[in-house]
């Protein structure tokens, strides 16, 4: 069975170490949604030494803030579910109260048309703020 993240996924790569990478995925509907994937093949994070999962869950939360100072959202959802797809990976949603889902997950029901929020040069702002965060001083 192949792994779809086991290689280089769609979406555009903003971030990598050795232990993982950060993705802005393509979506229409929902800009600025980033995914974090372990770079190796592993299912859960008990998978992961105590020093990983700190790692890990480091750059989800400085992805988090990237977001919410890039793109100012209603609210940011994170999800790590990898029912469909069993490899590490934590979805960085950014939320807004006239999305096409809200207050639903993006999974779930559809509740309007909805309304994309995209702010000018997403890319170019959401690698700078991820860079200098896990760049900087720790």
């Amino acid at each position: 069975m192949s792994c779809e993240l086991c290689g280089e996924t769609e979406g555009v790569p903003l971030w990598r170490s050795a232990l993982c990478r950060v993705m802005l995925v393509k979506d229409v509907e929902y800009p600025g949604l980033c995914h974090v994937i372990l770079n190796r093949h592993v299912k859960e994070m008990t998978d992961l030494s105590e020093g990983e999962r700190s790692a890990f869950m480091e750059v989800v939360f400085v992805v988090e803030s990237a977001l919410r100072e890039v793109m100012q959202p209603d609210k940011v959802n994170l999800a790590s579910l990898g029912n469909m797809t069993p490899h590490l990976h934590w979805h960085v949603i950014p939320r807004y109260n006239l999305d096409k889902h809200f207050p639903n997950s993006i999974w779930g029901l559809s509740q309007r048309a909805g309304i994309s929020h995209q702010p000018p040069e997403l890319q170019t702002r959401l690698a700078k703020s991820i860079y200098k965060r896990l760049s900087g001083p720790t």
